[in-house]
């Protein structure tokens, strides 16, 4: 590469590494990174970043070579991100969820040479990098690393992130980075088959950032609070590289805590909050939520799970601001529409309008545009859209056909232009001879028994229904759910034949380490219900 073409890339390129250096070129001073009393301001956060990014290329690893991470919520996580970017590195964050065989089958996968694990999870870790063949070093972060010559893992050089963060070179890196080099390898849960790895990019995470800054009206005196795991791309792409785009502060929490996230709103003056509906719904029970100020709150974001009518309608009195719902998936970035705060009373259940950069239609099984108000898949275009599946060239194909991407999720645009969410098609119940959306159950569920706390619904073999619709009911601490009851109340929301035929009490539903009621495994534990003839509740 000629000593122009690199002058020419560094000019003319889009590069999400390049966000941090003109945020921190532009606003020097401002806070960019807050945890527990640790706090770096927009020049020492990116004086961190190129110091990491210099000890790496030290190490031998350049452009498109691929750099896995297992940590959780951390200054260190965020550096390790904006160094791989500025390098054209590619980012591979590690679900803190999976199991030593995923770690490992993700480590091989993606051919990362270098692991950076925090201290906390070495062990769980371990197993992980012995199955794989790739790795040549591991970065352990935290004050527990081992340091060079420890044996945790194996005849692995294991290094301390400490030392590589304190490299002597704090410039500028100056690589050629192509606009559309890979950014990250996000993989999918893999519930069906081996994770797929989502490739991302720095073009559509660098539009995806800025997609965010306009529709959530994200401003460089904003305050945010980053408590989702930020291996997840919603917390990454919609929040932290927004908030480093405009040069906001991030206040970043291990994870939710109630009591732990209204302190910090308070003592912080917090702006801009992503969570879960059940982690609102937590704040609203607090003992101490009356005696709040949450009055710095302007936005609150919630996705991954539908918000029950009545539970919107107490946040939105409770907290004061405005609230939205984000829509999208990993292979869009992953932001398609927007729930706007104006819609949330007025078409409660809908999932919005399409983002600035994203094109959305719905299709027939055939990929022909349908009438509007009929349902179908959802398809998108724009820059936002992943490169590929990594290795994967069919599963790449399936998903480009026709010219959109197809996203394997169920919806319908109504009259006023507002996109529906049916359901995901894998999750669609084909009962008696019909289609039901196993979401609109669940809504109607939260409405006739306003005591429960968490539900899913989904459809389990039977021999006269072929799949029964079947509830699984968690209810609010010392709530009683009387099954023949909300039955009962259901039909006065849904039809008949949507109503579950059994409703099932249980203490808890298994979830991703993002939240999401994993229905896969609810339905696989529970394939053989109705042949046991089994009811009541567990």
């Amino acid at each position: 590469m000629t000593t122009n073409a690199l002058q020419s890339n560094l000019v003319h390129r889009v590069n999400v590494g390049d966000s941090l250096t003109r945020s921190a070129a532009r606003t020097p001073s401002a806070t960019a990174v807050v945890e527990g009393e640790r706090r770096m301001s927009y020049a020492e956060f990116n004086i961190g970043v190129n110091r990491l990014a210099h000890a790496l290329t030290d190490r031998g690893i350049g452009t498109g070579d691929a750099v896995s991470l297992a940590s959780g919520n951390s200054i260190e996580f965020l550096m390790v991100y904006y160094a791989c970017a500025k390098l054209g590195v590619v980012c591979v964050p590690i679900n803190l969820a999976w199991r030593a065989q995923e770690v490992g089958y993700v480590l091989n996968d993606s051919a990362a040479r270098i692991f950076l694990v925090a201290d906390t999870l070495t062990s769980v870790m371990s197993a992980a990098v012995k199955s794989a063949a790739r790795i040549e070093r591991v970065i352990v972060i935290g004050k527990g690393a081992t340091g060079s010559g420890g044996t945790t893992f194996g005849d692995t050089p294991v290094e301390s992130f400490d030392d590589l963060a304190s490299h002597d070179d704090s410039s500028e890196p100056e690589v050629v980075v192509d606009d559309r080099a890979a950014l990250t390898y996000l993989y999918t849960s893999g519930t069906t088959s081996a994770p797929k790895g989502v490739v991302g990019n720095h073009t559509a995470v660098y539009l995806e950032s800025m997609t965010m800054v306009i529709e959530g009206a994200f401003r460089p005196d904003d305050r945010f609070a980053a408590l989702l795991p930020m291996f997840h791309t919603a917390q990454l792409n919609c929040h932290c590289t927004t908030a480093i785009m405009v040069g906001a502060a991030i206040h970043i929490l291990p994870g939710f805590d109630a009591g732990q996230l209204l302190s910090l709103i308070e003592a912080e003056g917090i702006t801009q909050l992503f969570g879960l509906p059940m982690m609102f719904r937590a704040m609203l029970e607090h003992p101490t939520i009356g005696e709040r100020n949450l009055s710095s709150l302007r936005r609150a974001l919630y996705a991954m799970a539908p918000m029950p009518q009545d539970l919107l309608e107490r946040c939105i009195s409770t907290f004061g601001c405005e609230f939205y719902l984000l829509f999208g998936q990993t292979e869009m970035s992953p932001t398609t529409t927007i729930f706007r705060p104006e819609n949330q009373l007025t078409h409660p259940g809908a999932v919005g309008t399409p983002v600035v950069n994203v094109q959305v239609a719905i299709v027939d099984e055939a990929g022909n545009p349908v009438r509007q108000g009929d349902e179908g898949e959802i398809v998108y275009r724009g820059p936002h859209v992943m490169t590929e599946y990594l290795g994967r060239p069919d599963d790449t194909d399936d998903a480009f056909r026709d010219g959109w991407f197809h996203s394997g999720d169920i919806g319908r645009f109504d009259e006023d232009g507002i996109l529906w969410f049916v359901d995901r098609r894998k999750d669609v119940i084909k009962t008696g001879g019909e289609n039901v959306s196993s979401l609109e159950v669940e809504k109607a569920l939260y409405t006739a028994a306003p005591e429960a706390a968490e539900v899913v619904v989904v459809g389990l073999p039977h021999a006269h229904w072929s799949e029964a619709i079947t509830a699984f009911v968690v209810p609010k601490e010392g709530a009683h759910i009387d099954p023949a009851i909300v039955r009962t109340n259901m039909g006065a929301h849904i039809d008949a034949y949507k109503i579950p035929k059994r409703i099932i009490v249980v203490g808890e539903l298994p979830k991703t380490a993002t939240g999401k009621i994993q229905k896969n495994i609810v339905r696989e534990e529970n394939l053989a219900l109705y042949d046991q003839g089994w009811s009541g509740s567990k």
